[in-house]
């Protein structure tokens, strides 16, 4: 009986043609035959009433393909004629056999005995019910009736091939497969909120009836399959009669294994291949919830791919529409059965499934494979073996599944299924850590709160004890540890063993001075929504759900079995009629086009040759084509060696060779593959390091080019660079520079050896291949984008990275694809970054060499370490520097790096040089790995955060990355939160997917909600990047299958949460001004329909539940980005209202990032005990350009405060004072007030200062009304020092003048700075690994530099103090802070006019003044320049004007500064006029000398000149008669020829003298520091504010050599100094016969500088091998 195929890779059976004559001599057929009707009419009457009736079979759905072509209907039948005599007959004939006794020799006699059958048939009618065919499993819908055998599917068919001509559609799913699915299957109403965690399945497969077959029938039909006449005469006549009819091509098997074909396939009968006992699971669950794969809409997101319905036409590859929408998955459907089962038909695939490699074929053969087993073999079976899998997910996968059984579900330790309070260790917090607080507990027993006092270090088990004495009479008979304490107001729990105080919540309970509420629960009544239940799915499912929008598409297994299945109907309709190929070549060459580009539009130099020997095979003679090929078989199915089928075999076998290795590139793993299965299969291997060959692969081609860059650029090169820990190992080698190419698709061919001069022996484990691609701009074409700009240099485009030695710690071999991956420097617009859509894949083959046996990389052995006590002493000098090394730098010179890798056994007594001994490794060779391991392994354990540095991209190694994991896992999860985005970043640093700190981070959020919770927006953060993108998303895959079904769908609500709150930001952003409030109304209704359905945690902390909106409540901020306001109603009746902002349209990562370093800084300064009452709130990206930011509850911004006084109010000093004086009135509270806000500014001045936070403005400094200072909105870093303005100085001060309180301000900066340059190693590691997160700020180890110099971790402490102090006076003596300030208010204000005369408008001025108030002015000049003393040197000039009325001229002055301003305000003011040039203040040199104020003199002449002649507008305005207004200095003033000094010098003034001086004593490498640090509560004689200044002398001295002098101090009784005095040169008996003799004077500029008192010392009264810091009063003593 022949078989047709039907064109989609199955065959229907069909009768034999009427006018084909059978063969005579043939009786073995017919015989067994009759053989068949009995044993089956056997089993009809026994087993009829057993056999089950299947939905599917008694209503089955329509068949399309039937009801659209008749002619197709009829082939399909098969008529059966007998009488019931015939049956009577052949039954007692078949009863009288005795099947055991029965011999195969009796039974084959038996058989070609022509009275056992009289009939020839060619179907019995026992076979009308049904099929027992091993490739088909089950009984058709038949009707007895008409005795016609009808195949009825039990779904409906659909066409699954368009025949339009092939266009490449413009879509974003050109990467992964678009193949065309059935129509049957049921779409989700809406799109769920992740794409899914287990995609929709392919068309289910056809469920059919089993039969029933008796065990004598099983031996019976065994036997008759072993005579020697079946395998010879129904073999035989099987394939002359398909040799008649249609030919049919496969791969052919190994010629050791001969293929097994059904030996009853010409009877389409074969009960001896059972159905095989797959054991798959029909209910799994996924995380403990049950999880059923239906044909329907997934009722879980992780359930379904999101598909959507289509229409397709019958060319082999699906419509443009399909190709941009659809993904099928990776998984076969389950059927009701519980097996995977598939549509009876054979399909046509290659023979082996395992072993399909071009060396162990035979080419140019091909037969026809019958599916035995339906499960076994589906029509993608050869898809699924080890060649198409990616080994390295398998072996990830494996162990996934190992560390989930390390966390069971019912452990409460590991998961509780709430959240746990946070906890933070300090020392001392504000010096009260044995403080009492008042803790009010709500107890369900009880109606009022129980409410007593607790000491902070008390135990949480201590509290709930107290508090069940209030319900409980007898607490011996109460288990404490089933009680817990909730937060109000959140979800989460305080850790019962640990005190009070520690927790997070406390602690900011405290800071702001607010009531400690709890909630008492028996733990059996919490909540424990987010807890995993038992997980009963396969681990390889983890990869098969999770997708974005701006993730690459990922391909199927089924979505490319459908392709093959489109490219093998055309193969063998090509094949039915020889005598008409030319008119299939086309089809059969378009379905190999269409499957190329739905892979990503690859073609392999194998398809293109087979395609090319194709066409022409066509068109050639029919006798054997010399480009056929030499080999053949006799098993090819063709007497005469047709060459076009022994051409499309060979196409065949390159199709299927392309699309397993785009599968183990690219896809998801099959689930049930095993690498247990693998090793079975693994080849022979040697020792790399045995080799002396060079390192060498072969550059093919790039794939899949945008359209732009055949038209922009001219040729296209390749960079290959050979590197490890970072950097390169040789000079990168550059390909040579070709053109574009065309075949199927546009490519960039080179097929080009590349050879590194590096024998493989000494590669490292972790060598990494780079390879950039460049485009050569043509500079000809019209159309390139940069044609205008004549760029010449190369532009780069693309770029990759993969590891020579796999996870299996193999050398590459064989073919790979890399997806080139979009480089930053080309996101920019221009031809590299256009056409091409950023979801799409191009592709970049890499052939490597194919050895006979695998090289396997095997490190050295470990070499000695030696015993440190058997060490020599080191140089004390060598110590001393290896100490200053290993703490202090960061950039090591060739010389401290040999330093420091010589003396490496000595630097173990310094364990955190550790990074530093391994960075100066002088190499990483295959030779140093014994050294360099050796060492790590007896290095004494690093601290975690120390251990970070080893996580670095400097530290590729294998086994270092390891070493410090271990490490870092002795950190607690509350530590390790801090700690999170950098470790999530790192991963980007690992070689391969399977790592020790990707296993880390998935086993602590198996462990902490908190740690899962931000793990999953970091990581959803990190997918976005295009290098990393795979890997991130497989690790957040298995993130979201291992945290269970709660907490996935907690992270679910919260994702939909974002989505509604961006897209309703997006629109009230672009809205108009004047219709956002009708848009966010809009908008929040439909986010409160959200909010309806369930309750949602807050991205920003999973403790923070909300029930719904507070509508009212919500509004919008009035800047440029217009953030939302949103007021969510607590989901606990206990808790206060959420406020949180919403923001689009900037990145809040650069936030995120300088909000964890400040949290960082405090968590150091509470571990030393310094209290600095940081405000630390949440911020969270919550995508690109989006995000959730937490808002401080009773705070303002600064510029909100200071436009109470009017728009300058930033250049007034009281309204920050009057602010806190408002929120408290009582003294003790403004004290309380006042003194947060100098301990909170004291933290923001240093914080801004290390991390060079610029744009601070008014509108991005906050207050609270309890006195708490912080910043917000961190946009950027820059070099800018921090904000300390006159009216910030007048709430620390309390007043105008300075006072001892700025002194502390001083003291607690100081204190703050130099105990984070500590840890300066800790920020700048930290910093460093977030070098490539894609933050524009930070891209390199260039931007550390300026935190390394912010930190200055080599100086000593003293002298960062004199630095900071400076640092503090020049933010004091700002201009430019408060103009900002005060142009911030003009903007937001929407300023378009002056304010009213009461309102200064310059900074100098007291008041605005007016051309009708002064008169117009004729002429203004620069009459000439005087230099001036108070407050400190400068150069003033005078101005003189002539005013209409007036004879007289006047004369004022003003600083070139105050020019600056004007002109400055001028600008702002009038736009779009074209105002004088204004001088630069830029001057090389000393700036206050009189050749400076000469130049600029003449340059100011020249700008009032042109000022003054310009626009009566401008002229005219009160700007301009404000500036020439005269103001006090100008009338006290002694004339504009000059002061002549004619005064005589008058003695210092001597009388009662008070106030005490801090000084800091230390000497070291013979040098004396004497430090003047603060002098409080001097006096001077006339009763005014002194300018103080100190000078000191080593007496005896009597030529005065040993003078030394600080600053002068303007107007202050309080001045602070902090400078350091040295004295050089002196030995240690020297000065103990020395005195120091310090003396306060006041510096006076009409007359002698008086004193204010002094203080002798003796030096041998002082313990010099350490630093003294005290106090001294100051007395009355000689003026020296």
């Amino acid at each position: 009986m022949a078989h047709i195929s039907s064109g989609n890779g199955f065959k229907f059976d069909r009768p034999a043609s009427p006018g084909v004559v059978r063969p005579k001599g043939i009786v073995g057929k017919e015989e067994a035959l009759r053989m068949e009707l009995e044993a089956l009419d056997k089993i009809k009457r026994e087993k009829r009433h057993t056999l089950p009736v299947t939905a599917s079979s008694v209503n089955p759905l329509p068949n399309p393909m039937t009801q659209t072509s008749t002619s197709r209907q009829e082939k399909d039948l098969i008529v059966f004629s007998e009488s019931e005599t015939q049956k009577e007959e052949q039954k007692d004939k078949f009863e009288d056999i005795d099947l055991e006794k029965l011999t195969k020799e009796e039974l084959e006699k038996l058989l070609l005995d022509d009275s056992f059958g009289v009939n020839k048939m060619t179907r019995p009618s026992s076979l009308l019910g049904c099929n027992l065919s091993a490739s088909y499993p089950g009984g058709y819908a038949f009707n007895p009736a008409s005795f016609h055998w009808t195949p009825t599917p039990t779904h409906a068919q659909t066409p699954i091939f368009p025949s339009a001509p092939f266009p490449k559609p413009p879509c974003s799913f050109q990467n992964g497969f678009s193949p065309a699915l059935s129509p049957f299957i049921s779409l989700p109403a809406q799109p769920t909120l992740f794409l899914s965690f287990t995609p929709v399945q392919p068309p289910a497969a056809l469920v059919y009836q089993q039969p029933a077959i008796t065990p004598e029938m099983a031996k019976l039909f065994d036997k008759i399959a072993s005579t020697s006449e079946y395998l010879k005469n129904g073999r035989s006549s099987s394939m002359e009669t398909q040799s008649g009819s249609v030919k049919s091509l496969e791969p052919m098997p190994q010629p050791s294994e001969p293929p097994y074909i059904s030996r009853f396939e010409w009877l389409d009968l074969d009960p001896l291949n059972k159905r095989k006992e797959v054991e798959v699971e029909e209910t799994r669950t996924v995380s403990g919830c049950p999880f059923v794969e239906e044909s329907g809409t997934a009722n879980d997101p992780w359930d379904a791919v999101l598909l959507d319905e289509h229409e397709v036409v019958d060319n082999g590859s699906p419509s443009e529409q399909v190709k941009s929408k659809v993904t099928l998955a990776t998984q076969p459907r389950r059927a009701s059965t519980g097996a995977a089962v598939t549509r009876s038909q054979s399909l046509i695939i290659p023979a082996t499934s395992m072993d399909h490699s071009p060396d162990k074929q035979v080419r140019g053969t091909s037969f026809l494979l019958t599916q035995n087993i339906a499960n076994a073999l589906s029509k993608y079976s050869i898809l699924q073996g080890n060649e198409a899998q990616n080994l390295e997910v398998v072996a990830f996968c494996e162990d996934i599944s190992k560390l989930r059984s390390k966390f069971p579900h019912v452990d409460l330790a590991t998961n509780p299924g709430y959240v746990l309070s946070p906890v933070i260790t300090q020392r001392d917090a504000g010096g009260d850590s044995g403080g009492s607080v008042k803790v009010s507990i709500e107890i369900s027993d009880s109606q009022q709160p129980v409410t007593f006092t607790c000491d902070v270090s008390s135990p949480v088990d201590l509290l709930i004890m107290q508090a069940l004495c209030w319900v409980h009479d007898d607490l011996n008979q109460v288990d404490i540890s089933s009680y817990v304490l909730k937060v109000c107001g959140q979800e989460e729990v305080l850790q019962n063993k640990h005190s009070l105080g520690s927790h997070e919540y406390v602690q900011n309970c405290r800071k702001w001075e607010t009531e400690i509420k709890l909630h008492l629960l028996f733990l059996s009544t919490m909540r424990r929504d987010l807890a995993r239940t038992k997980l009963v799915v396969h681990y390889t499912t983890i990869f098969t759900g999770y997708k974005q929008a701006y993730l690459m598409d990922k391909c199927s297994v089924e979505g490319l079995a459908e392709y093959l299945e489109g490219y093998h109907k055309q193969v063998n309709l090509c094949l039915q009629n020889e005598s008409t190929l030319y008119k299939t070549v086309d089809s059969v060459v378009q379905s190999v086009k269409n499957l190329c580009c739905a892979l990503d539009e690859i073609e392999t130099p194998a398809i293109t040759d087979a395609i090319k020997r194709f066409k022409r095979a066509v068109n050639l003679p029919r006798t054997r084509s010399p480009e056929a090929g030499s080999t053949s078989s006799a098993s090819t199915g063709s007497a005469n060696g047709n060459p076009v089928e022994e051409i499309l075999a060979g196409l065949t076998d390159a199709v299927y060779d392309l699309a397993k290795l785009y599968l183990r590139s690219f896809c998801p793993t099959i689930p049930g593959c095993t690498m247990e299965e693998h090793m079975e299969d693994r080849r022979d291997s040697r020792e790399a390091s045995g080799t002396t060959e060079h390192l060498q692969f072969t550059l093919f081609a790039v794939h899949g080019i945008p359209a732009t860059w055949v038209s922009s650029f001219e040729k296209y090169y390749l960079m290959c660079a050979l590197t490890h820990n970072n950097r390169n190992l040789f000079k990168p080698v550059q390909s040579k520079k070709v053109g574009t190419y065309k075949s199927f698709f546009y490519h960039i061919k080179w097929d080009e050896l590349i050879s590194f001069p590096i024998s493989v022996a000494l590669l490292p484990l972790e060598a990494m291949l780079s390879l950039s691609l460049y485009g050569v701009l043509n500079q000809n074409a019209n159309n390139s984008p940069d044609s205008n700009k004549q760029r010449k240099g190369p532009e780069l485009l693309r770029r990759v990275s993969m590891p020579l030695f796999d996870f299996r710690r193999v050398l590459s071999k064989g073919s790979k694809l890399l997806s080139l991956w979009t480089s930053p420097q080309v996101l920019q617009p221009g031809a590299a970054g256009k056409g091409k859509n950023p979801s799409e894949r191009i592709i970049l083959q890499v052939d490597f060499p194919s050895p006979a046996v695998d090289m396997l990389y095997v490190g050295p052995q470990e070499n000695g370490c030696p015993d440190p006590q058997s060490l020599e002493p080191l140089d004390l000098g060598d110590r001393s520097e290896i100490e200053k090394l290993s703490f202090f730098s960061t950039r090591l010179s060739r010389a401290d790096r040999q330093l420091l890798w010589d003396q490496r056994y000595y630097c173990r007594d310094y364990e955190y040089s550790l990074p530093k001994i391994l960075a100066s490794a002088p190499s990483w060779d295959w030779g140093s790995m014994g050294e360099i391991h050796s060492l790590l392994h007896h290095w004494p354990p690093l601290s975690p955060v120390s251990a970070l540095e080893l996580l670095d991209s400097k530290f590729a190694d294998t086994e270092v990355r390891k070493v410090a994991m271990s490490w870092i896992e002795s950190s607690s999860d509350d530590e390790l939160a801090d700690y999170l985005p950098q470790l999530v970043q790192a991963v980007k640093f690992e070689c391969h997917l399977n790592n020790a700190l990707a296993i880390f981070l998935l086993s602590r959020a198996l462990g902490n909600i908190n740690i899962a919770h931000y793990l999953y927006w970091l990581l959803r953060d990190a997918v976005q990047d295009p290098a990393f993108s795979q890997r991130y998303d497989r690790i957040l895959g298995t993130l979201l299958c291992l945290c269970g079904t709660g907490l996935r769908a907690e992270l679910e609500k919260q994702t939909r949460l974002v989505q509604l709150l961006g897209a309703l930001a997006e629109k009230v952003r672009q809205a108009n001004s004047s219709t956002r409030q009708v848009v966010l109304l809009e908008g929040l209704e439909r986010v409160q329909s959200f909010f309806q359905k369930n309750s949602c945690r807050l991205p920003i902390s999973p403790s923070l539940v909300a029930k719904e909106l507070n509508i009212k409540a919500c509004s919008f901020f009035n800047s440029n980005a217009v953030p939302l306001k949103i007021a969510l109603v607590n989901a606990d009746p206990l808790g206060d209202e959420i406020n949180v902002m919403f923001k689009v349209g900037e990145d809040l990562r650069q936030d995120m990032l300088a909000l964890q370093m400040i949290r960082i800084m405090d968590r150091i300064w509470l571990q030393e005990g310094l209290d600095l009452r940081i405000v630390n709130f949440k911020c969270i990206s919550t995508g690109k350009d989006k995000g959730m930011v937490e808002l401080v509850p009773s705070s303002e911004t600064l510029r909100k405060i200071q436009v109470e006084y009017g728009v300058t109010g930033s250049f007034k000093d009281k309204p920050l004072a009057e602010w806190l004086r408002k929120y408290n009135p009582a003294e003790d509270e403004y004290e309380k007030a006042s003194e947060n806000f100098i301990y909170t500014c004291a933290g923001c001045c240093v914080a801004t200062y290390i991390l060079g936070i610029c744009d601070r403005h008014n509108d991005n400094i906050m207050l609270r009304s309890t006195g708490h200072m912080f910043h917000i909105a961190f946009l950027a870093m820059d070099r800018a020092p921090f904000v300390l303005t006159s009216d910030m100085a007048y709430v620390i001060n309390g007043g105008e003048r300075p006072t001892s309180r700025f002194q502390l301000f001083v003291d607690l900066c100081s204190q703050a700075y130099n105990l984070i340059r500590k840890h300066s190693n800790l920020f700048l590691n930290l910093l460093s690994l977030m070098t490539q997160s894609g933050l524009p700020e930070l891209t390199g180890v260039q931007d550390l530099k300026y935190v390394y110099d912010a930190l200055q971790p080599q100086t000593t402490d003293a002298e960062a103090t004199i630095f900071f102090t400076r640092l503090i006076e020049s933010s004091l003596g700002s201009v430019a802070t408060k103009f900002n300030f005060f142009l911030h208010n003009l903007a937001q204000l929407r300023f378009s006019g002056l304010p009213s005369n009461d309102e200064p408008i310059l900074s100098f001025a007291p008041r605005t003044y007016t051309i009708k108030q002064d008169g117009r002015i004729r002429d203004a000049s620069i009459f000439s320049f005087q230099k001036r003393y108070n407050p400190d040197k400068h150069y003033t000039y005078v101005i003189r004007i002539l005013r209409e009325g007036q004879s007289e001229p006047q004369f004022v002055f003003r600083t070139f500064d105050e020019f600056q301003e004007l002109h400055n305000k001028l600008t702002i003011l009038f736009p779009l006029w074209k105002l004088p040039g204004f001088p630069s203040k830029m001057v090389l040199g000393r700036t206050h000398i009189k050749d400076v104020a000469s130049k600029r003199k003449v340059e100011l002449s020249s700008y009032m000149h042109n000022l003054m002649r310009g626009s009566t507008e401008v002229t005219q305005c009160d700007l301009i008669y404000t500036f020439f207004h005269p103001i006090a200095r100008d009338d006290k003033t002694e004339g504009v020829e000059g002061l002549s000094k004619t005064l005589g010098m008058l003695s210092p003034t001597t009388g009662r003298v008070e106030g005490e001086v801090k000084l800091s004593v230390s000497y070291r490498n013979s040098t004396l520091f004497i430090m003047v640090m603060h002098i409080k509560d001097l006096m001077s004689n006339d009763g005014a504010d002194p300018n103080p200044y100190v000078k000191t002398y080593l007496l005896p001295d009597p030529h005065k050599t040993s003078k030394r002098k600080t600053k002068i101090a303007r107007k202050t009784r309080n001045p602070t100094f902090n400078e350091m005095l040295v004295y050089s040169g002196y030995s240690k008996e020297t000065l103990k016969q020395r005195e120091l003799q310090l003396s306060v004077l006041s510096a006076e500029s009409l007359r002698e500088n008086c004193c204010l008192g002094g203080i002798t010392l003796s030096l041998k009264d002082f313990d010099l091998s350490r630093e003294t810091v005290k106090w001294y009063k100051l007395t009355t003593v000689p003026y020296f």
